[in-house]
C-alpha cells in the first residue's frame, strides 16, 4: 500500500493554524495512507499555540509538527511584515522538506511526498513544491465569494487595465460572477481598494492560478453562486470541504476550562434564547470611545448580553488584543452595577461553547469566516460589524446575499481617521442593530436553521463537502502513480 505525506505549511497565528489542522484530521481520519507534517511558523511565543499543537500532536500519531528557525523579518518593511516572514522562512522549508524526502528514501516504510497544502500567505512556497518536483495546493481559510473576487479583479487589471482601487468611497454596484446581487464598492475588501496593497494581492491571485488546487474552507449549499462561477474561469479546480470547525476546542487548558465554567453558570441562569454575544475575533479589540458607546448601546437595547471586551495593542504594534485589567476604567460609570444582573463581561472566550448554548440567541461579530460558520453551525443569527481584511463583504454575503443576518453596520472599517482615534460607531446604531437582531423574524430565525442543518449534512458521508475531501484525496494519491 503505498503511502503519501502532505507538508501544510500554515501562517503565524492560531485563527489560520486550527482550521489548517481541522483540515489535516480531515484527511487523515478518511484515509489511512495519509499522513500529515506541519511546518510551523512563529512571531513570538505563545502558550495557547503550543498547547494547541500538543493536543493535536498527543492524539493523532499521523501530524507532526516541526517549529521552523525564528528568523527577523525586514524592519524596513512593517507592512510587508508577513510576506517577509515567510521569505525569510523558504531555505528552512527547503532543509526540512529535503529531509522527509531522505527518510522516505532510505526507507520503504516511509510515506512518500505527495504535495504542499499552503495558506493563502504563503505563495512563495509555490516555488520550493515546484524544486520537489510536487504539486502545490493553497488551503483557504475564507470562503469561495472572496476567492471568486480575487480571481475576477485580477483578470479586469491585467486583461482590462481596471483600477479597483478607485472605487474607494464609491457609491457603484459592481455586477460580478461570485455573488446573484450587485455589490457595493463599499463593501469590496480593503486590500483591493489600497494602492499600496493592492499589488501584493493580484500577485497572491496570479500565483493561485499556478496551484494544482484550492482547498475552501466552505460548503456547497452555502456558496452554491461562487462554486459555480469557477467552472466559467480560468482557475484550478476547488475543493469545498467545510465547514471545518474545531468544535473540541484542542489545547485548552485547565485555566481556561474554569473561566469557562464561570461563564457557562451564568450562561445556564438566562431565559432561552435571551443573550446576545459580542466577540470581535482575535484580532478585535476596542478603544475607550467605542467601548462607551457599545456599553450605552447594549444599555438601552434592554437586552442581555455576554460582552468579550478586549483593548486593541498600543498603535503600530504587532500584537493581539489583550483582555483589560479593569474594565470599571473603560466602561460608563455605573454601568456595571446597573447592568450586574442582565449582563455579564468577559475576556478571553471559548466561542463555540457559547454559541452552542441554548441562552445565546444572536451574535455580534467581525464576521470573521470562522466565527460566519460556526454561527451557522450552531444557527445563532449575527449581526454583523466587520472591521477589516475581507469581512465587509462576509457581511454583505450574510445580510444581502443569505439573508442570514443584520447590520451594525455593514460597510464599517477599522480606520484610525486623526491622531490616533478610530472612526466611532454610536451607540444608538448598537442598539437598533441588537434590537433588530434579538426581534429578528420567524422566517430568517428558520432559514438559519435550515442552513445550519446543510452545514452538518455537508460532512456526514455523502454529503457535498464528504465528497469534494474525497475528490481531493484520490487527486493527491493520484500523483504517487
Amino acid at each position: 500500500m503505498k503511502k503519501a505525506e502532505l507538508v501544510f505549511i500554515p501562517t503565524p497565528g492560531i485563527s489560520h493554524l486550527v482550521s489548517t489542522v481541522e483540515v489535516a484530521k480531515l484527511l487523515v481520519d478518511r484515509d489511512e495512507r495519509l499522513s500529515v507534517t506541519f511546518l510551523i511558523m512563529k512571531i513570538r511565543s505563545d502558550p495557547k499555540i503550543d498547547r494547541f499543537i500538543n493536543s493535536v500532536s498527543t492524539a493523532c500519531n499521523r501530524i507532526r509538527f516541526i517549529d521552523l528557525p525564528k528568523n527577523e523579518p525586514d524592519p524596513n518593511q512593517p507592512r510587508k511584515f508577513l510576506y517577509s516572514l515567510i521569505e525569510t522562512q523558504i531555505p528552512h522549508v527547503k532543509d526540512e522538506v529535503s529531509k522527509l524526502v531522505s527518510q522516505s528514501e532510505s526507507s520503504p516504510d516511509s510515506p512518500t511526498l505527495s504535495g504542499f497544502v499552503l495558506d493563502m500567505f504563503c505563495t512563495p512556497m509555490i516555488d520550493v513544491a515546484n524544486e520537489f518536483g510536487v504539486p502545490s495546493y493553497i488551503f483557504l481559510t475564507s470562503g469561495a465569494a472572496f476567492l471568486s473576487l480575487q480571481f475576477y479583479v485580477q483578470a479586469l487589471h491585467d486583461e482590462q487595465k481596471v483600477d479597483p482601487a478607485e472605487f474607494k468611497g464609491s457609491d457603484a454596484e459592481l455586477v460580478m460572477p461570485c455573488l446573484a446581487n450587485p455589490v457595493p464598492a463599499k463593501v469590496l475588501p480593503s486590500v483591493l481598494l489600497n494602492k499600496e496593497w493592492l499589488p501584493t494581492m493580484l500577485h497572491q491571485a496570479r500565483r493561485f492560478r499556478e496551484t494544482k488546487g484550492i482547498i475552501i474552507n466552505t460548503f456547497e449549499e452555502l456558496e452554491s453562486h461562487a462554486i459555480n462561477s469557477f467552472s466559467e474561469e480560468n482557475t484550478p479546480p476547488v475543493y469545498p470541504v467545510g465547514p471545518i470547525l474545531n468544535l473540541n476546542r484542542d489545547g485548552d487548558c485547565d485555566e481556561e476550562s474554569d473561566k469557562y465554567k464561570d461563564i457557562k453558570q451564568w450562561l445556564d441562569d438566562q431565559p432561552l434564547s435571551s443573550v446576545v454575544y459580542l466577540c470581535f475575533g482575535s484580532m478585535g479589540g476596542f478603544g475607550e470611545d467605542q467601548v462607551k458607546e457599545i456599553a450605552w448601546g447594549l444599555e438601552q437595547s434592554g437586552h442581555r448580553f455576554l460582552w468579550s471586551l478586549r483593548q486593541p495593542p498600543p498603535q503600530g504594534k504587532m500584537e493581539p488584543p489583550s483582555d483589560y485589567t479593569n474594565p470599571r476604567d473603560v466602561l460608563p460609570e455605573g454601568f456595571l452595577d446597573r447592568t450586574a444582573i442582565t449582563g455579564k463581561i468577559i475576556g478571553w472566550a471559548p466561542q463555540t461553547d457559547i454559541l452552542a448554548h441554548p441562552s445565546v440567541g444572536g451574535f455580534v461579530s467581525h464576521c470573521g469566516w470562522n466565527s460566519i460558520l460556526e454561527s451557522i453551525w450552531f444557527g445563532v443569527p449575527i449581526a454583523a460589524w466587520p472591521l477589516y481584511a475581507e469581512q465587509q463583504l462576509n457581511a454583505f454575503q450574510m445580510i444581502v446575499e443569505l439573508g442570514l443576518g443584520v447590520e451594525i453596520k455593514m460597510d464599517y472599517r477599522r480606520e484610525f481617521i486623526s491622531d490616533g482615534k478610530e472612526d466611532v460607531i454610536s451607540a444608538g446604531e448598537i442598539e437598533r442593530g441588537v434590537r433588530c437582531l434579538m426581534e429578528l423574524c420567524d422566517e430568517k430565525r428558520e432559514k438559519l436553521k435550515e442552513m445550519s442543518g446543510k452545514s452538518r449534512k455537508a460532512l456526514e458521508n455523502g454529503g457535498s463537502s464528504f465528497t469534494w475531501l474525497g475528490r481531493f484525496i484520490q487527486d493527491t494519491m493520484d500523483h504517487l502513480k
